[in-house]
């Protein structure tokens, strides 16, 4: 998510992402052999579908007609979270570092969603970004906490 030259863009912007992130669960979800970690993935997936369903109800382009038609696409190959499935597939996919990258992702996204929040000027949807940053946020906490819980390892969380 660069900065976007205008609010509608930034909108926009961060609503791909969101889906992109869902995708991204949704993906590593269909991976996993174990079905506590199939479900924690599945999740994740089903709270950046809200997110990103946030974002569409503040976005006023008339590119998108439905949110469901929006998120019918096919996951973005070129996108941030697509390729970093895609490596992590090549190092050889576990669980593990699916739960690493997920933290590294989501500790991204929200120093992404906050710089943009600072960039925005109308309140209603400055607190959209922000209330998605601080999801964010909390995702990757509860990411780092199965990681800890599961491998007996601090995973260090998102700053603020």
């Amino acid at each position: 998510m660069n900065q976007p030259p205008n609010l509608q863009q930034a909108i926009l912007s961060a609503m791909q992402t969101e889906k992109d992130a869902m995708d991204f669960y949704r993906l590593v979800a269909e991976k996993m052999s174990d079905p506590q970690a199939a479900e924690r993935f599945s999740q994740l997936a089903r709270e950046e579908r809200q997110h990103a369903h946030t974002f569409f109800h503040a976005y006023r382009g008339g590119d998108i007609h439905s949110f469901e038609e929006f998120l019918a696409t096919p996951p973005r190959v070129d996108s941030e979270w697509w390729k970093a499935l895609r490596q992590l597939e090549a190092q050889g996919f576990t669980e593990r570092s699916a739960l690493h990258l997920a933290i590294e992702r989501e500790r991204s996204l929200e120093k992404e969603l906050r710089y943009t929040a600072d960039t925005i000027n109308r309140p209603e949807v400055k607190a959209i970004f922000l209330a998605n940053a601080s999801s964010t946020h909390n995702h990757c906490r509860s990411i780092a906490l199965a990681y800890a819980e599961k491998y007996s390892q601090v995973a260090t969380c998102c700053e603020r």
